[in-house]
């Protein structure tokens, strides 16, 4: 039986006009980092190029080895910069710097993931191979909600969720804008985009407190 994260996970659940508040366990992901407008850059192409044949390397390691297959989750990516206004409200792409990143299961183990590298690289399907690593991710207490449409009209989204919900609900941002892309863009109508928006937050004071 294949699973499917998308489905079996909560932390796929979002729906457009409502923001919520949820906790995430360690997650672990395959990760590439790069800097740059993700529509013009070579860099973030060359990642994308990359990941792929390894998530899929590590699938079919899954299948065959262990018995456990599972569909490959959706693209997710990290993004920040250095004055997040470039990212939120200027959309200054050129300024962007990002982690893209496929969620793996927990059973895959570092020597999976390396003979996945080996047999990726002896294809030389991957340009940027040397920089993928296998890494978890905790990002605890999330906000998050899904935005419906092109990529380059989240900024009213965004706004709703980091400048009402979380001072509403007596939160504070901490660590990276993250998203995952629910369709793949090349086959998906812009207005038809469905993207999650999550924020990892904290309670006001709760460092001080720490």
């Amino acid at each position: 039986m294949k699973l499917d994260f998308k489905k079996s996970l909560d932390s796929y659940r979002a729906k457009a006009g409502e923001c919520r508040v949820l906790e995430l366990p360690e997650l672990q992901y395959l990760m590439i980092d790069g800097q740059g407008d993700p529509n013009t850059s070579a860099e973030y192409a060359d990642a994308l190029s990359t990941l792929y044949p390894v998530a899929y390397a590590l699938k079919f390691a899954s299948k065959n080895e262990l018995d456990r297959d599972y569909v490959v989750p959706p693209l997710e990516a990290l993004w920040w910069a250095e004055n997040m206004n470039t990212f939120t409200s200027a959309r200054d792409k050129s300024a962007w710097e990002w982690t893209l990143m496929l969620l793996t299961p927990e059973w895959i183990s570092s020597d999976l993931f390396a003979a996945a590298l080996e047999k990726v690289a002896a294809k030389k399907q991957a340009p940027n191979l040397a920089s993928v690593r296998l890494q978890a991710l905790r990002e605890g207490t999330c906000v998050q909600t899904l935005h419906l449409g092109p990529y380059d009209d989240e900024a009213e989204t965004l706004a709703k969720l980091h400048n009402e919900f979380v001072p509403e609900n007596r939160f504070e941002l901490t660590g990276k804008h993250h998203e995952i892309y629910l369709n793949d863009p090349r086959r998906t109508a812009p207005e038809n985009l469905r993207t999650i928006l999550r924020q990892p937050v904290e309670l006001v004071g709760a460092k001080a407190k720490g």
